[in-house]
């Protein structure tokens, strides 16, 4: 009868389940380690997706910027910061020229990631519309974010002026010229393989005072 009655308890444990520890079902054990693991994987799979969008969000700002900067090619700029003037002379009312030399020192300005070759381009000085003189500048190159600087020297010369103004600018001591240039023609290399064209021209003011022999007011656009 003992041996039966083991038995009955037994079965009875089978059907209900397994027994009771501190309280706590087997069953209910198992059932919370379970939603502790998806609760981990629920959170792994959050973490990953936020490091996949920061990470998208990262190569779209380095790509914007990228474009916006290294990738955007700006036309260089052809300027003439400094002249001085030798063996200057000039004549009178009754007698309208002048003769004299220009050491003049070009730059080419290119503010691209890339270097700017370009070929070459004349420039001409003017008195009120009167070429006096020209000076070339022979193809070369200028570095990424640098000024390639070109020293010339050209002769100037004004034989004769019809410029009914001659008169007031000698009284004034000042005589008023300008520098222009052709079409200053040339490739902006961007990572040795894109090449993009661009072009700039000269165009400046300056202004020649007499007693001093010298250049001031230069002004290019």
């Amino acid at each position: 009868m003992a041996f039966l009655g083991n038995c009955v308890c037994l079965n009875e444990v089978d059907k209900y389940g397994a027994p009771a520890v501190n309280g706590v079902h087997k069953s209910d054990v198992e059932s919370s380690a379970a939603a502790n693991s998806e609760e981990l994987r629920r959170k792994k799979r959050i973490k990953y997706l936020t490091y996949g969008v920061a990470f998208v969000v990262f190569q779209t700002i380095v790509i914007v910027i990228f474009s916006l900067t290294i990738m955007k090619v700006k036309g260089p700029k052809f300027r003439i910061p400094s002249v001085t003037v030798e063996n200057f002379s000039v004549g009178s009312s009754n007698s309208p020229s002048f003769s004299g030399r220009f050491n003049c020192q070009f730059g080419v300005k290119n503010t691209n990631f890339g270097q700017y070759k370009y070929d070459n381009a004349t420039v001409t000085f003017a008195y009120r519309g009167t070429t006096v003189g020209e000076a070339i500048v022979s193809k070369s190159k200028a570095n990424m974010l640098s000024t390639k600087k070109i020293n010339l020297s050209t002769e100037l010369s004004l034989p004769s002026t019809t410029s009914s103004e001659w008169n007031s600018d000698l009284s004034s001591g000042i005589l008023p010229l300008t520098a222009t240039s052709s079409r200053l023609n040339g490739k902006v290399t961007l990572m040795f393989i894109m090449k993009k064209k661009k072009s700039t021209q000269m165009d400046c003011t300056m202004e020649l005072v007499i007693a001093t022999q010298s250049i001031q007011s230069i002004k290019c656009t």
